[in-house]
């Protein structure tokens, strides 16, 4: 199976540094306004639009994956929460294990029930190891997967379990505080982590301001995921976010 959508996200972080990546959750959205911020995130800078929620309260996920892709000309990949959210309207799917957990239906059960759907739609599939990162709260995330987050004082055991992923094949780390954390993940464990695997790191969860994503991306995030900010109405825009995490240089990236 072709990895064009991989090899594009490779190729904008080269460029770039850090790709920016605008989170949807159809759930939070009207019929409509997807498609409407999808080509807004386009316009203010992002590169990336991830699509998905932890638990799905309506029936708007196809429909809002249509709007999105035809609203806009930026890579659409699917982050899924669970097999409800496979559409043929994304260009490529994050294949999540959530190797943080020890629930075996986090870690292969809905890999194994979804596989075959994400062939037979010719989706691509991004190997992704997921890891939840304590946050201050109890998150949606650790909810519905019945997993414990690692603590944020523990960046051995993410390293350990990021390496692990990265020694079984997958493609990319995402590491996540999860919707409306408290506290984002802390730039001290993205160094160690960057410095410890040699694919892309991908870091959400919490970042609610420009400052913050930038520090993200001056930690080491190769990719940093911004979604509540937005929703919940900040006064800071999609642009700014945009400028913040793009304004490195490889010579600033922390190592």
């Amino acid at each position: 199976m072709q990895n064009k959508i991989y090899q594009k996200i490779l190729k904008i972080i080269q460029a770039k540094k850090t790709a920016f990546t605008v989170l949807l959750d159809p759930d939070r959205n009207v019929p409509g306004q997807s498609g409407e911020i999808a080509a807004y995130a386009e316009e203010e800078g992002a590169d990336l639009i991830f699509v998905g929620s932890s638990v799905l309260l309506n029936n708007n996920f196809q429909l809002a994956m249509r709007e999105i892709k035809q609203a806009t000309s930026l890579p659409v990949i699917i982050f899924p929460g669970n097999t409800q959210m496979i559409s043929p309207d994304a260009d490529a799917i994050l294949f999540l294990s959530l190797i943080s957990s020890r629930n075996p239906e986090m870690l292969i059960g809905q890999q194994v029930k979804a596989a075959p759907l994400v062939r037979e739609l010719k989706l691509e599939p991004i190997p992704t190891g997921y890891i939840l990162v304590e946050s201050g709260k109890l998150n949606a995330a650790q909810f519905m997967s019945g997993s414990l987050p690692i603590p944020r004082d523990k960046p051995d055991l993410v390293c350990a379990h990021a390496l692990a992923a990265e020694y079984m094949g997958m493609k990319m780390i995402f590491a996540d505080a999860g919707s409306g954390a408290d506290q984002p993940i802390p730039d001290e464990m993205i160094s160690e982590v960057k410095n410890y695997i040699s694919i892309p790191l991908c870091i959400g969860g919490g970042i609610k301001t420009p400052e913050k994503a930038f520090e993200k991306a001056k930690a080491g995030a190769d990719i940093v995921v911004i979604g509540n900010a937005f929703e919940q109405g900040g006064s800071e825009s999609i642009a700014e976010f945009a400028d913040a995490i793009h304004s490195l240089s490889k010579s600033q990236i922390i190592k």
